[in-house]
């Protein structure tokens, strides 16, 4: 195993800055949504619409941020992005107060941090790629996912408590905290990041002269030209998108349907979460030994083969066995895998093209997942959730299909090129 001082302390700090932001939103996990019923008096359609139409509408934000991401120092707009969701938040507690807080204002925000965040993961890839050498590139995108998941299992529970102590804001308030945090980490990172070089057609440096228009495609045209990334790439929205439409069909099915209280409910997500410690400790170990195209393979594949097993819970105890014992083996593939996935785009991606292709990644997958909600969500109408949950498992195991029989692999750059800032 790597050790932490191998992996320098600029990254440290960027760790830091990941765990505090994860920490931040795993506590205001499902704040929005809980605002919008219990102050806002939503109904069901704009708590939908909080949901898929916000990250929607920031996914198409996000899309003219690429290439500004990319041209501008990383750290910068690290700072910028956390700035602005520490903004956007901050604007809940004090419209509460006022008396003045309203549905357009929490769609507006959930607009804003989605594209926030895009920009900020795009921004975080292309820095973490000049911070450590190649080798330790899958190190430290596992130390990342580990922090993900982690947050996610200990997050929500606390949260909740701490609404039903303390009122429906106060988790608001430490997500938006969590982001101030995270830019002073960010500002800790000791350094002068160099400025990074524009494209040829269009010279740019950090923040002046043109953008030209093929510019906001460049990241699509990196990962549709490359055999690997876009067959990983299409699978992967696929993927993403048939796992996170199911969680609404669920909620209906457990909490309505077969009368789960609301505790069973968290707990059936809480702790399968802690797979995800799991999963990602092993990717570096699993890499060494089987190499990344069977991991692609045959971890790809059984990411894809348990959802159908949503569709057969049953009442009681069994059933949230059920629940957690599905979950459980989607997270440790999925923990397994993404850092994986994550390494692979970072080592097949030009330096100067990184936060254009993860910004079309991102954006690709968030436009994925809000069209299966939807779709899935109209099913479930139609048919009921059960039978949704199904078509969903079944589609999801066509997905392998789509993986490379063999990921290309292509020349890594010069060392050089990945000297600490």
């Amino acid at each position: 195993m790597v050790g932490r001082s191998r992996l320098g302390r600029p990254f440290g700090w960027l760790w830091a800055s990941y765990a505090v932001s994860a920490y931040g939103s795993g506590l205001g996990f499902g704040a929005l949504p809980l605002i919008a019923v219990l102050v806002v008096h939503a109904g069901p359609a704009q708590v939908s619409a909080l949901s898929a139409v916000g990250p929607a509408m920031g996914a198409l934000i996000a899309v003219p941020l690429a290439p500004w991401v990319e041209f501008r120092r990383k750290r910068q707009v690290m700072i910028m992005m956390d700035l602005a969701r520490f903004a956007a938040m901050a604007t809940i507690p004090v419209a509460y107060a006022l008396g003045r807080l309203g549905f357009v204002q929490l769609l507006v925000i959930s607009a804003v941090v989605a594209a926030a965040k895009i920009a900020f993961n795009a921004a975080g890839g292309a820095h973490l790629k000049a911070l450590v050498r190649p080798d330790d590139l899958l190190v430290a995108n596992a130390r990342f996912e580990s922090t993900n998941w982690s947050s996610i299992a200990v997050g929500p529970p606390l949260g909740g408590a701490a609404i039903g102590l303390f009122g429906p804001v106060t988790t608001v308030v430490a997500d938006a905290l969590s982001y101030l945090l995270s830019a002073l980490c960010l500002t800790a990172i000791r350094g002068r990041e160099p400025a990074p070089r524009g494209p040829r057609e269009a010279p740019l440096t950090a923040g002046r002269g043109p953008v030209r228009a093929g510019a906001l495609l460049d990241g699509w045209r990196h990962i549709m030209g490359h055999p690997g990334l876009r067959s990983l790439y299409l699978n992967q929205l696929l993927v993403a998108g048939l796992i996170m439409a199911t969680e609404p069909l669920l909620a209906v099915l457990l909490l309505r349907r077969l009368g789960f209280p609301p505790w069973q409910y968290g707990l059936a997500f809480a702790v399968p979460c802690l797979g995800g410690l799991i999963g990602s400790r092993l990717a570096r170990r699993v890499v060494a030994r089987f190499g990344q195209d069977r991991v692609f393979r045959t971890v790809g594949t059984l990411r894809a083969v348990w959802l159908i097993g949503l569709a057969f819970v049953r009442p009681g105890v069994v059933g949230l066995v059920t629940v957690m014992a599905v979950e459980l083996a989607i997270i440790i593939n999925m923990s397994l895998y993404s850092p994986v996935l994550a390494t692979y785009r970072l080592e097949h991606t030009p330096a100067q093209l990184v936060a254009r292709t993860l910004s079309a990644w991102s954006i690709g997958q968030q436009a994925s997942v809000a069209v299966l909600t939807a779709l899935t969500g109209v099913l479930a109408d139609a048919t009921g959730p059960r039978t949704a949950l199904t078509v969903a498992g079944l589609l999801i195991l066509a997905t392998p299909l789509l993986l490379p029989r063999r990921a290309r692999t292509a020349p890594r750059e010069p060392e050089a090129s990945h000297g600490r800032s």
